[in-house]
C-alpha cells in the first residue's frame, strides 16, 4: 500500500523528505485523517532530524505506528514499543543500518534521492500494519 505509493512517486511533486513522504503517505493510505497541520510535524524529522541521526522514514513509521495502535498514551499500551523494535530491528536486518547517514553514502543516488531507502522503510511498515490491522 504505503510502498506502493511512494515506489510509484508519492511525494516527489511537492519535494517531501523521508519523513513527510512516510507520514503524508499513510495518511492516504490507511485513511488515517490527518490535518495538514498534523501532517506538518513530520516536517523536521528528515535527514535524521538534521543529524544523519535515525532515519526519517523509521521516525515517521513509529508516528504512524503510534496513531494506530496507541489508544490515549504509550504507557498504557502492550504492543508499541514490540511494534517500534520491530520495524526498526526489520529495517536494520534488510539494509544494515537505521541512521540516516550510512543509509545515504549506501544508498542514495543524485538521481533517486533517497527513494529506495524510503520505499523499504514503507514496506516494513505496510507489512506490520496489515498483519496488525487482522
Amino acid at each position: 500500500m504505503l510502498a506502493d505509493l511512494i515506489r510509484n512517486g508519492f511525494g516527489e511533486a511537492e519535494d517531501f523528505n523521508c519523513a513527510e513522504k512516510i507520514l503524508y503517505g499513510a495518511n492516504e493510505a490507511y485513511k488515517l485523517g490527518l490535518s495538514k497541520d498534523a501532517l506538518r510535524m513530520s516536517s523536521g524529522f528528515g535527514g535524521g532530524m538534521a543529524l544523519e541521526d535515525k532515519c526519517g522514514a523509521l521516525t515517521a513509521g513509529i508516528m504512524v505506528l503510534g496513531l494506530l495502535f496507541v489508544r490515549n498514551n504509550a504507557h498504557e499500551s502492550t504492543r508499541i514499543k514490540d511494534l517500534e523494535l520491530e520495524l526498526f530491528n526489520t529495517y536494520k536486518r534488510e539494509m544494515g543500518h537505521i541512521d540516516c547517514k550510512p543509509l545515504k553514502e549506501n544508498y542514495r543516488t543524485e538521481e533517486l534521492k533517497c527513494k529506495n531507502v524510503i520505499v523499504r522503510a514503507a514496506g516494513v511498515l505496510d507489512g506490520i500494519i496489515e498483519r496488525e490491522l487482522k
